[in-house]
C-alpha cells in the first residue's frame, strides 16, 4: 500500500513538474515573439524614417510641397511607435533593456555597414556606382501613377498612394 501511494505521490508531483515546464516554456516564447515584433517593428521605422527624410529633402530641393504625404509617413511611424510601447510594456524591465541594446547595437552596425570608412561618398558620384557596379534591385513603380518609387518605398513621391 505504501509503495502505490509513493508512486500516486510521484507522479503527481512529476505532472505538476512537467506543467511548470511547460508554462515557463510557453512564456518564453511568447516573450521571444514579442521581441523579435519589436525589433521588426523597429526595423520599419527606421527604413520609413530615412524615406521620410529623402521625401522632404526631394520635396524641398524642388520647391514642392506635398504635406499630406509627410503626414501620412509621420502617422505610420508614430503608429509603429505606439505599438512597440505596448509590446515593451508586456515585458519586464530588464527584458526591455535588453531589446533596447539589441536595438542600439543593429542601428550602429546599420551606420557602420553604411559607410565602414566613415568617408562620405562625392555629391556627383552614385552610391550604387562606387566600384563600378551597376544599379542592383529592379525598378519599382507606384500602381496608382505609375511613377518610379525606391525599392523599399512605403508610399509613392508623387502621388502619395500606400505601396
Amino acid at each position: 500500500m505504501d509503495a502505490e501511494k509513493w508512486k500516486d505521490t510521484i507522479l503527481a508531483k512529476s505532472r505538476e513538474y512537467m506543467e511548470i515546464g511547460v508554462s515557463v516554456a510557453s512564456d518564453l516564447t511568447e516573450k521571444g515573439k514579442t521581441q523579435a515584433k519589436i525589433l521588426s517593428n523597429q526595423a520599419k521605422i527606421s527604413r520609413a524614417q530615412r524615406q521620410l527624410g529623402a521625401l522632404v529633402y526631394s520635396l524641398a530641393k524642388g520647391n514642392e510641397e506635398n504635406q499630406p504625404l509627410v503626414d501620412k509617413y509621420i502617422d505610420m511611424i508614430d503608429s509603429i511607435e505606439q505599438e512597440n510601447r505596448q509590446l515593451k510594456a508586456k515585458l519586464t524591465p530588464t527584458e526591455a533593456d535588453e531589446v533596447e541594446h539589441v536595438v542600439q547595437t543593429e542601428a550602429d552596425l546599420a551606420d557602420v555597414m553604411a559607410d565602414p570608412a566613415g568617408e562620405e561618398q562625392p555629391a556627383d558620384e552614385p552610391a550604387d556606382a562606387q566600384d563600378g557596379q551597376e544599379a542592383g534591385p529592379a525598378k519599382k513603380f507606384c500602381p496608382q501613377c505609375g511613377a518610379e518609387v525606391a525599392p523599399d518605398a512605403l508610399f509613392c513621391n508623387k502621388c502619395g498612394a500606400q505601396l
